[in-house]
């Protein structure tokens, strides 16, 4: 549904938005490397992610026994290749994931009881689609902290990623309950009760979205597609104009919107009547065997055997045609 320019946007936003924040802790007493973490840490709110990665780097040379300066560094990583993946350089950013994936394993050798190390690594094979290694990551990470609300919603997103939808639709919902304003686990959750085809709940979970930001024009548009595959071209076409209007150079949503328009015409168009073909009734069927009687039965064969009489007398005495075959 996403043409190529927001391609990369939108694997950013599906399943990255909710990073963890860089950590702001000040390391303990005596551990080292708290200039280079704080340093760190403004490099990172400012977007600066690569210096913000040295500045860690630095803090875990002074100690490397500290996780969290992997913690940090591993995140500052993550954060670096989100930003190459929307500058299009594919190659910056799988160097980038590889070094956090390094340090969230680091993370998690250092401190093996702290959910949060599987919940980072998790994550982070989530967005390289390795979902079925990031969904042992995450359940034990739940094994430690059952209540984690990260570890369930990225769980979800694996889930979303192995086609488990109906699991998925279990682990956002898990986390709307007690977070009802996480607008990102209703799209999530819209997109795999879509994929059961549960329309009307998909729906549902769009028009929440809609409600909360009338401006948001993705969950307008995903709601308009979901409202194609119901069948509902005139709620659907509605959407899409919606969203035109907003942006008339969107030519993916004027195309399915041109869709939409083609099968409300098709469906609306009354079919051309084929007349039946009239079998006979019982009844009629009955008087036609009644006009058969015994009498029409022995006139025609008295008739075939006058017709055969005639050609026998005809061809009598004829010679019959000589073979020229040779025998």
């Amino acid at each position: 549904m996403l043409n190529k320019q927001s391609l990369s946007v939108a694997i950013v936003s599906v399943l990255c938005c909710a990073a963890v924040q860089v950590d702001g802790a000040k390391p303990a007493k005596g551990s080292g490397g708290g200039n280079h973490i704080q340093r760190g840490i403004q490099l990172a709110q400012e977007k600066h992610y690569d210096a913000a990665a040295d500045e860690f780097g630095k803090a875990i040379q002074q100690n490397p026994k500290d996780p969290r300066g992997y913690a940090n560094r591993g995140t500052a990583y993550r954060q670096g290749a989100r930003t190459a993946i929307a500058a299009g350089d594919s190659e910056g950013a799988s160097t980038r994931y590889q070094a956090a994936l390094a340090d969230f394993a680091k993370y998690i050798e250092l401190a093996p009881k702290d959910a949060s190390g599987y919940v980072e690594h998790g994550q982070t094979l989530s967005e390289l689609r390795q979902y079925d290694a990031a969904l042992a990551d995450l359940n034990k990470a739940l094994e430690l902290k059952p209540d984690d609300l990260n570890a369930v919603k990225f769980r979800g997103f694996a889930e979303i990623g192995l086609n488990q939808w109906d699991k998925a639709v279990a682990d956002f919902s898990a986390v709307i309950q007690k977070k009802p304003d996480d607008l990102q686990s209703y799209d999530r959750r819209a997109l795999a009760y879509r994929s059961m085809k549960n329309f009307d709940a998909a729906i549902a979970d769009y028009t929440f979205l809609i409600t909360k930001n009338p401006n948001d024009m993705e969950a307008t548009t995903k709601r308009g597609y979901t409202y194609s595959l119901a069948q509902q071209y005139e709620k659907a076409i509605a959407d899409y104009q919606a969203v035109i209007k907003v942006n008339p150079q969107d030519n993916d949503t004027f195309q399915r919107m041109q869709y939409a328009q083609s099968m409300l015409t098709a469906k609306n168009a009354s079919p051309s009547p084929t007349p039946p073909i009239a079998s006979p009734t019982p009844e009629e069927e009955k008087g036609l065997m009644g006009k058969i009687s015994p009498l029409y039965i022995g006139i025609g064969v008295v008739a075939l055997l006058i017709i055969a009489v005639i050609v026998r007398l005809v061809t009598r005495g004829k010679a019959e045609p000589s073979s020229h075959r040779i025998r």
